[in-house]
């Protein structure tokens, strides 16, 4: 089977658009850093876009080291 040479074009990929909880206003290419769980209710996410992650140094969840918890 051969293999593509292309990359994928940027253009078409797809962005989050939502809620910054650092700089409280709406913002494309937020990204997931923290998760509140709560035991009986619903928890919570805190998102933050590009310009925050930088000035405020944030680490995406998918990108932060996983640690075991025992």
């Amino acid at each position: 089977m051969a293999e593509p040479t292309q990359t994928a074009d940027t253009a078409n990929t797809p962005t989050a658009y939502g809620w910054c909880a650092w700089h409280q206003g709406h913002a494309r290419g937020v990204r997931l850093i923290r998760v509140f769980e709560q035991g009986s209710g619903s928890g919570g996410n805190l998102f933050a876009c590009t310009g925050c992650r930088d000035v405020y140094d944030l680490v995406p969840l998918t990108d932060q080291p996983c640690t075991p918890t025992s």
